[in-house]
């Protein structure tokens, strides 16, 4: 094996000859203004927008049960168009990596630039490749309809059409993240889905009949409409606030609460005091958020429950017996999508409402347990895989001659392994809670939606203010 392929030969290696066939975009010869990395950010959001218009060509049926139903929202996915698998192939080629490099199957130095290029590549590899998995998945579990209607020819043209449009996610995201654009294409695709689900269900015209008569599925709408036609006022309110199964303005309130609750804890952090070593600079510093791996942890989490939900539905409708059932048993819910009201998908699923959480609290503790265990431990381990560890932090600096005043190198290392550990595991843990928190309180679009909202938003108001900091963020535009 020594002599096959050398004894500096390691795994990731083995990605090498797929580079030159990977779609890549350049970087940018030159620094890239602000008013042009705006105007990248929106090209790239009008595209993303115009895929998830766009249906599928050849699909005899989408009336069957969608396992995505509800994350479609968080995934960035919309069923039937070409962005139907939306974000989830590269979120999930993203924990694969991290589980590869866990343990000890990947293994990449950062500070080699050749590394860096071939875990890339490495990522938007497994990514094309779960694509065409995913949507051959889609395709031979009848999703667009029985195989036997679709035909040879439609099933290709369909996989076809997932694949270029998940090169075309893959490219998007790569644009802004390699400085053409502001934050990553991920994170601006799901802030956009969550936005509109948020707006949509504060303000939807669409009446529906309630059994009491008809009411607006917007909140906002549904208060004024309430107040306006209801002859006793505070029962109107009563309705408006507290309405089962449309969106009422408890959600809402809830909804600002949890978008205010992140947005102080974003400010959260240690500072550490660092100098520049040949100019001798006082009043710099390191500093480490308690939000130290931003939104991740909860994005891979939901990446690994939406895998889940989908193997486990597409198991149960193939071979539904004992042993499939113990992975989840689904049902139709209302015509929308399928539902686990059994087995492991039921246990990981958020309960709904307060009241899911009260009336079946094995389900509500071992969903909390879960979402708290999985989001602190993804973060922790996410700081290794994303050059963010004590270690690569430590070469960073020591790269930039900076230096901790009264501190020597091994007593700053240790300086840094004593807090960004345990601010990428405790902040991981604290976004868990406020993504259950959210839940309970029944906050529009799902606790964990609201929180990649709210971090992506924050985080891009954040590199906004970077490129600005010499002047004003308008004049930068105009």
């Amino acid at each position: 094996m020594g002599g096959m392929f050398g004894k500096d030969f390691k795994a990731i290696h083995m990605v090498k000859p797929f580079m030159p066939f990977l779609p890549e975009v350049a970087v940018p010869e030159r620094k890239v203004p602000l008013k042009e990395k705006f105007m990248w950010t929106a090209l790239s959001l009008l595209v993303f927008l115009v895929c998830c218009q766009l249906p599928l060509y050849g699909i005899a049926s989408s009336s069957s049960s969608d396992p995505f139903y509800w994350m479609r929202a968080i995934l960035a996915a919309n069923r039937g168009t070409l962005m139907e698998l939306g974000i989830t192939p590269i979120v999930t080629s993203g924990l694969v990596l991290q589980l590869l490099q866990g343990i000890g199957l990947f293994e990449v130095d950062n500070g080699l630039k050749k590394e860096r290029a071939m875990l890339a590549a490495a990522q938007k590899l497994i990514g094309l490749v779960i694509t065409i998995l995913h949507a051959s998945a889609n395709i031979f579990s009848g999703m667009y309809g029985p195989v036997s209607d679709l035909g040879l020819g439609n099933a290709l043209l369909i996989l076809i059409q997932l694949f270029c449009a998940g090169i075309i996610v893959v490219l998007l995201d790569e644009l802004l993240q390699k400085g053409y654009g502001l934050g990553s294409g991920i994170s601006l695709f799901i802030t956009t889905n969550i936005c509109e689900s948020i707006v949509w269900k504060a303000f939807s015209p669409t009446t529906v009949n309630t059994g009491t008569g008809t009411e607006f599925e917007g909140a906002l709408i549904a208060l004024v409409h309430l107040l306006i036609s209801r002859p006793d006022k505070i029962r109107a309110l009563k309705q408006a606030f507290y309405r089962q199964n449309l969106p009422n303005c408890s959600n809402l309130i809830a909804t600002v609460v949890v978008f205010y609750v992140v947005i102080y804890l974003q400010g959260f952090k240690v500072k550490l005091a660092i100098t520049n070593q040949s100019a001798r600079q006082t009043g710099g510093s390191y500093p480490i958020n308690l939000f130290y791996t931003s939104n991740i942890p909860v994005m891979l989490q939901s990446a690994l429950v939406s895998n889940v939900y989908f193997v486990s539905q597409l198991l149960w409708q193939s071979f539904p017996n004992f042993a499939t059932g113990l992975l989840g048993v689904w049902e139709d819910a209302d015509g929308r999508g399928g539902r686990p009201i059994s087995g492991l998908a039921y246990y990981l699923s958020r309960p709904d409402s307060l009241t899911d959480f009260v009336s079946d609290p094995l389900r509500a503790t071992i969903y909390a347990v879960f979402v708290l265990g999985t989001c602190s431990y993804i973060s922790y381990k996410w700081i290794d895989v994303s050059n963010s560890s004590p270690d690569d932090v430590y070469k960073q600096l020591k790269m930039q001659r900076m230096v901790m005043p009264g501190h020597r190198d091994q007593s700053m290392r240790d300086q840094l392994k004593r807090y960004i550990p345990v601010a990428a595991a405790f902040g991981g843990l604290c976004i868990g809670a406020l993504s259950v928190c959210a839940d309970l309180m029944g906050a529009v679009g799902s606790g964990t939606g609201i929180l990649l909202a709210v971090t992506n938003i924050y985080s891009m108001y954040e590199s906004v203010k970077k490129e600005a900091a010499n002047g004003s963020i308008m004049g930068a535009l105009f």
